[in-house]
């Protein structure tokens, strides 16, 4: 039994929530989210909570079942707080800044690096050294967050590189003579 998949996910005040057959609408006070439930699980929508439940014995149904519940949560959470990921960039000359629709990263290329900035997702610069990406879908938050941090990943020795902030690095001893 899935401890995660047989808690309800609770709908609060101020969001509605519609379930027609497999597809699940959220709307809330940031936005508006859907998906769409795997034929392993049943879902039910009642007295203001989501129950997801497993349609078989198999272990593709009890796998898909928490997983499931947790999607859905994840909509009720994006609507309401939403998500947000923030990164630091470690290095002499490394600087981030947004211009418009786009973030300039100055990374120690030839080149300055132009990242677009999709739609639905806000993205801040406090300072030269911090990136904020913000929106209401948990996967397009973490993919943007992933798609920066590509870019120029940390590493090992001296600790250059775009991190997320609560990431810990491993350091390595350089050479010795």
């Amino acid at each position: 039994m899935s401890r995660i998949g047989k808690r309800p996910v609770a709908v609060p005040q101020g969001v509605e929530a519609n379930l027609d057959g497999r597809d699940l609408k959220i709307k809330g006070p940031k936005g508006e989210l859907a998906m769409t439930f795997m034929d392993e699980v049943d879902v039910k929508l009642e007295d203001g909570n989501i129950t997801v439940m497993p349609i078989g014995q198999t272990k593709r149904a009890r796998s898909m079942w928490g997983m499931q519940r947790t999607l859905a949560e994840n909509l009720v959470t994006g609507v309401t707080d939403g998500f947000s990921k923030e990164l630091k960039l470690n290095g002499v000359g490394y600087r981030a800044a947004v211009q418009g629709n786009n973030v300039q990263l100055q990374l120690g290329y030839s080149h300055d690096v132009i990242f677009p900035i999709p739609e639905g997702i806000d993205v801040k610069c406090p300072d030269q050294t911090t990136i904020i990406i913000s929106g209401i879908d948990k996967q397009k938050v973490g993919q943007v967050a992933a798609q920066i941090r590509e870019w120029r990943k940390p590493e090992p020795y001296k600790g250059k590189g775009i991190k997320y902030s609560d990431e810990y690095i491993f350091r390595k001893e350089g050479k010795k003579k």
